[in-house]
């Protein structure tokens, strides 16, 4: 699906390319109608770029003549950041498509002198980055439409996932923030009628809505989502020693599921659930070592997931499976 802003664009590139194109031409190549070309183009001459539009058969659009959009320059630190930010775009936490990434960088050369443009290849051929993904992505699409109605104040209708529930919720969005490779939203929930904090990626689907609403002055983002957290661990029901390091852990442990904390004895995972029994299928998917420290509930029903297992593993019988077994015969 294309963004409105992005087919804004593409008309401007094309204008730019070829001179003067048909509405039918241009509703072709951005799959749309005629009716929101003319929209697009109404944009555009809103933003003070003056397109002309030609009447008749062999009529369409037109940038004024002598008409040329400022190139873009950038300093030679300027365009060493934007590279950077670039290539560390994953992470962001944003799903968006590597062909963009590869794109913007592209063109970003084009645009730089010899000089800066060596600078720029060798920071790309010599740099490697080995760091932690993000645990869980969010869609571009998400992280702008979200940040559009921040700005706009205005309500968003939003279907939201638990690991056990799905809910609808309208929202008043207060803010976004980017916390240990998680994005989350923090703003009024008219289902629990108090403010809550919301992670993206568990945004299943989501609808800008007309009406707004006025943010609460001085509401501060990042301390209101640092608070969740830290209630929401305050008094943890689940300890665990994982024999791992926490590189390796918050690869497998969501950031809003657990806390991960360093220790001398080694690395403590601790978190709430409404579901030992979920848990503990977790807990034995994990690849490492684990020892629990409490609850003592939660050893119980590892034993019986244990048990359910090894019954699994010796169940099939040959007669209930259907094969037949051969008789063996004495040599």
């Amino acid at each position: 699906m294309y963004h409105p802003t992005t087919r804004v664009l593409t008309v401007l590139e094309l204008l730019q390319t070829y001179g003067q194109i048909r509405s039918d031409e241009l509703a072709r190549r951005l799959e749309t109608t005629p009716r929101s070309v003319r929209r697009y183009i109404t944009m555009l001459q809103e933003l003070g770029i003056p397109v002309v539009s030609k009447r008749g058969r062999y009529g369409g659009y037109r940038l004024r003549p002598g008409y040329k959009l400022p190139p873009l320059m950038f300093t030679n630190q300027e365009a060493i950041a934007v590279t950077l930010g670039l290539l560390h775009a994953h992470r962001l936490g944003i799903q968006s498509d590597e062909t963009a990434i590869s794109g913007a960088l592209a063109k970003i050369g084009r645009v730089l002198p010899e000089t800066v443009q060596q600078q720029v290849g060798a920071i790309m051929q010599s740099t490697v980055l080995d760091d932690v993904s993000p645990v869980e992505s969010a869609p571009a699409t998400t992280v702008l439409d979200l940040s559009l109605a921040v700005q706009d104040q205005k309500q968003v209708w939003i279907r939201y996932r638990t690991w056990n529930n799905e809910t609808a919720r309208i929202i008043d969005p207060y803010g976004l923030i980017l916390r240990d490779g998680l994005w989350y939203l923090a703003g009024w929930c008219h289902l629990r009628d108090a403010i809550r904090v919301f992670r993206l990626d568990r945004i299943h689907r989501h609808r800008i809505l007309s009406r707004t609403f006025t943010r609460p002055e001085g509401f501060d983002t990042r301390d209101t989502v640092l608070r969740s957290l830290e209630e929401r661990f305050a008094e943890p029901a689940v300890e665990l020693l994982l024999e791992t390091t926490e590189r390796e852990a918050k690869r497998w442990v969501s950031a809003i599921s657990a806390k991960l904390t360093q220790t001398p004895e080694g690395l403590v995972m601790t978190c709430d659930t409404g579901s030992l029994a979920w848990l503990a299928t977790f807990v034995s998917s994990m690849p490492w070592p684990v020892q629990v420290r409490r609850p003592p509930e939660l050893m119980d029903e590892l034993r019986t997931l244990s048990r359910r297992i090894a019954a699994i593993s010796y169940e099939p019988a040959p007669e209930q499976s259907g094969l037949e077994i051969p008789t063996p015969v004495d040599d």
